[in-house]
């Protein structure tokens, strides 16, 4: 448990109240080692984006205790809470939430400006350069393509240098060869960094990228594959969507 960068334990998350009440997540216990690239996979419903909210800070569990980096969320105050997503945690998703205003660099310095921080000397540049857009610093996200407006995101969420790496379907609006590449990054920055990703994705090529698949249904963990293949991947995915209810 020491070595885990995030650990959830017991965690439950109901939207609703009464007969109407909706459990997306049920006593969830599962941990994120440091230095690891772990995927969270499951059928539509099954709780995927809420445990990533709840993991981040972006959410709050109805019941259960959430720690990242030896901290525990769920007492923290909004103030305290917003501090650690700001200085702790990066987050990439799908939309790439870019200011089309803005220049390439601009952007990935946004999180710090906002903290009321000047950015450190060469630090965005040293990050643009990490995901191969060195020379694009100055172009606005309409003069790229979408796997560069993506790779301006994930420079964005790696400029404050956060201990965990959070990305919901970081490679949905991206075609196979540019969201491979993506992927590459990731896999990359746990290999060389020891960073720490937890990736949801609905697509098993992607999940083939991590070192272990977290396999959620109905709000529950079902499983977890080490060092799999897509098609294993895949299949087990398939046995998953096919238990009865």
């Amino acid at each position: 448990m020491d070595d885990d960068a995030i650990r959830l334990r017991s965690v439950s998350r109901r939207y609703g109240a009464g007969d109407g009440a909706v459990a997306a997540l049920d006593e969830v216990s599962v941990g994120f080692p440091r230095g690891t690239f772990t995927a969270v996979m499951g059928p539509s419903g099954s709780g995927k984006s809420t445990l990533l909210q709840c993991a981040a800070g972006l959410d709050r569990p109805t019941s259960g205790s959430v720690v990242v980096g030896g901290t525990e969320l769920t007492g923290l105050s909004e103030r305290r809470l917003t501090l650690l997503r700001r200085e702790r945690v990066g987050f990439v998703f799908q939309a790439f939430n870019l200011l089309p205003s803005l220049t390439a660099e601009q952007n990935v310095a946004l999180p710090l400006r906002l903290a009321g921080r000047r950015p450190p000397h060469g630090r965005v540049r040293e990050v643009l350069r990490q995901v191969g857009l060195g020379d694009r610093a100055r172009h606005r996200p309409p003069q790229l393509s979408g796997g560069q407006q993506q790779r301006v995101a994930l420079a964005r969420a790696l400029v404050t240098r956060p201990e965990v790496l959070f990305a919901d379907e970081p490679t949905g609006a991206l075609d196979t060869r540019t969201g491979r590449e993506v992927l590459s990054l990731l896999r990359g920055m746990v290999d060389r960094e020891g960073r720490t990703v937890v990736m949801v994705t609905h697509d098993p090529v992607a999940a083939s990228y991590a070192d272990r698949v977290v396999f959620l249904v109905d709000g529950r963990v079902g499983g977890d594959l080490a060092g799999a293949g897509a098609d294993a991947i895949a299949a087990h995915l398939t046995g998953l969507e096919g238990r009865p209810c």
